[in-house]
């Protein structure tokens, strides 16, 4: 082995690389200074190699960014559906948890708040790392370890030990947080809706999917067998991002970490429509999960006495909510301004809360209602807030994110604490009349203020929802599909010539038939 040689590279010198060469340095093989000190390789110095290894077909390139296609974005849709999961395995199966550790049913119940703390943590502390890191290493890096801390819940039998664990997992588990940005740069800005959409649908159907499949198999097998089952998905998870996920370099590597974490609460001082986006999704997403926690105590009383399956079973309707997703956010998202999209996502939970409260006491076609139109109206107004303010800083979408997340992972705590509270003194009309205040919250913000103001408040600008740029993701934002430029001089005199090529066939009145990312 030639001692020169260095560890495969992320970023321009790695996306250089013929794709065809054997890669030069693998986990298997020692690093240059093990073989001069003639000690051996740690563990640590191994773990790392592998988790750094990039394949050459998934190495950036400036010249050449990685394209985007359907079933990248199908695998991130599947790695965030399956990782965010992990948080909710434990909701339907509380009374089982409690029976095998032997405890009241009051000390699991401390173990989804506990989940709810760490990925709140893991929001705040380590979403902004995706704009310092390359992104590629640090998500395949915290799903092993993810997955590495999972086989201690799946094993333990003391629940100081499984409630402690279950702490540290919720927070490694935000990777599909640092997914969602990376699709922001990924995808063309006027296919981003439709990106993001699909993404965003797999995040939600892994809550959904977790309580369906947690409630079916622990009503046949041990609870254990949940947790065996999330276990392989999570390595699964490690072994196709290890494989096929792209490359990509920091976006901010000239800020420290501390500076990260505080343009974040800059960032709400300059940008309304982040602060606009932002409050809107605190509002839904209370009702959100206002609904789900109440519902149970609905179905399981009278007059309906379902069982815990049948509830589990329950959250298929809301699946079947999100297959739309997609479909409108490629159709209408993608085609006019987001903040239509968010005004109509809106008007669809509140009827459907309107529908779910009012009837849901006595036909049990409320709730469906209102679970369709909620978790459609909500996955709707999301996505297309999500695509707007991606357009906002596009180096710094991470912690756009981050801040959106945080006021919706805020609004979720409300929504659970509000909605038990209430339910307990006013019972589910009364939790239902307070979900159609924090919706009627949420369309009051997005009636303050207009999609081309640029102050705080107001419809300066017009009315229009058309955008008036196709190829812009808020339909106003000229930007590039990706937030990471080439740096030499070559890039930008080829954008440059491209640019004027552009141009020439503008006046010539003929379609560019440049940047086929675009088409």
């Amino acid at each position: 082995m030639n001692t020169d040689e260095k560890s495969p590279a992320t970023g321009a010198e790695a996306g250089a690389e013929d794709a065809t060469s054997t890669p030069r340095c693998t986990s298997s093989e020692p690093s240059t200074q093990s073989i001069e000190s003639g000690k051996k390789v740690s563990v640590w110095r191994r773990t790392y190699d592998v988790l750094n290894y990039v394949p050459p077909r998934c190495r950036w390139d400036p010249a050449k960014p990685p394209v985007f296609s359907m079933s990248m974005n199908i695998l991130f849709a599947f790695a965030a559906g399956f990782t965010v999961a992990n948080l909710y395995y434990s909701h339907p199966i509380l009374n089982i948890l409690a029976h095998d550790f032997g405890v009241e049913y009051e000390q699991v119940a401390q173990i989804p708040t506990v989940m709810q703390a760490g990925y709140a943590a893991g929001l705040l502390f380590l979403c902004p790392l995706g704009d310092l890191l390359p992104r590629r290493p640090f998500v395949v890096g915290l799903v092993g370890l993810t997955a590495t801390l999972w086989l201690g819940l799946c094993l333990t039998s003391n629940l100081g030990v499984f409630t402690a664990i279950s702490f540290l997992v919720s927070i490694t588990t935000v990777t599909p947080q640092l997914m969602l940005p990376l699709v922001g740069d990924l995808a063309p800005p006027h296919r981003r809706a439709a990106a993001l959409s699909v993404v965003v649908s797999g995040l939600q159907l892994g809550i959904l999917v977790a309580r369906v499949l947690s409630g079916t198999i622990a009503n046949f097998v041990t609870w254990r067998a949940v947790y065996w089952m999330a276990f392989g998905l999570q390595y699964l998870i490690f072994v196709l991002l290890w494989f096929f996920m792209p490359d990509y370099p920091a976006t901010n590597t000239s800020l420290n970490y501390f500076k990260l974490l505080w343009n974040i609460v800059q960032m709400l001082g300059r940008h309304p429509v982040l602060v606009q986006a932002c409050l809107a999704g605190f509002f839904t997403s209370s009702t959100f999960t206002s609904f789900w926690t109440t519902l149970t105590f609905l179905l399981a009383g009278s007059p309906y006495f379902y069982t815990p399956l049948m509830i589990g079973l329950f959250g298929l309707i809301g699946i079947a909510a999100m297959c739309f997703g997609p479909v409108y956010a490629r159709n209408v998202t993608d085609k006019f301004v987001p903040h239509m999209s968010v005004l109509f996502g809106l008007l669809c939970c509140i009827l459907g809360i309107c529908f779910g409260t009012y009837l849901g006491t006595f036909t049990v076609a409320g709730p469906v209602l209102q679970a369709f139109l909620l978790d459609f109206g909500m996955q709707t107004a999301q996505i297309a807030n999500r695509s707007s303010i991606y357009a906002i800083e596009p180096k710094r979408r991470n912690g756009v994110n981050t801040a959106f997340m945080v006021f919706t992972f805020c609004g979720q705590l409300v929504g659970t604490a509000a909605g038990n509270h209430i339910y307990a003194a006013a019972g589910w009309i009364g939790s239902g009349s307070a979900s159609v205040g924090f919706i009627g919250g949420a369309i009051l913000v997005m009636l303050a203020r207009g999609p081309w103001e640029t102050r705080w408040v107001g419809w300066r600008g017009g009315w229009s929802f058309k955008k008036k740029d196709k190829n812009s993701a808020d339909g106003k934002t000229a930007e590039s599909a990706n937030a990471v430029q080439g740096v030499t001089q070559g890039d930008e005199e080829m954008h440059a010539e491209e640019r004027a090529l552009e141009e020439v066939a503008a006046e010539e009145g003929h379609n560019s038939p440049l940047h086929p990312l675009h088409n």
